[in-house]
């Protein structure tokens, strides 16, 4: 009963929050998963991995997005850095601490 009223309360929090800051929500979970694989290897890891790369996927089509709009110019850099990250995603075994950076670096600027 209390986790039910818990998960109430989390979700009227964040409908109460702009879309820049549920957005920058978003980055900091998975940054926090991040940080914890820097510690353990494995599913959570692996786990962590994956969702970061479905968020920058995600990321890179709503810069795409037709209706997207944001200037060109940061549109072009925000693309860019996404292919990096995606790019380093790719590796056997990602570098976590520039992942995290930069997801921190998104988050800040959408806060």
């Amino acid at each position: 009963m209390n986790v039910l009223l818990a998960r109430r309360a989390y979700q009227a929090t964040r409908q109460a929050m702009n879309p820049r800051e549920q957005e920058a929500d978003v980055f900091r979970r998975v940054t926090g998963a991040l940080k914890a694989g820097l510690e353990n290897e494995g599913i959570a890891r692996a786990r962590a991995i994956a969702d970061n790369r479905r968020l920058w996927i995600a990321l890179e089509a709503s810069v795409r997005h037709p209706a997207n709009q944001l200037p060109q110019q940061t549109k072009l850099a925000m693309l860019g850095l996404g292919r990096a990250v995606l790019k380093e995603m790719e590796n056997a075994k990602p570098d976590l601490a520039f992942l995290i950076e930069m997801n921190e670096q998104l988050a800040a600027g959408l806060s």
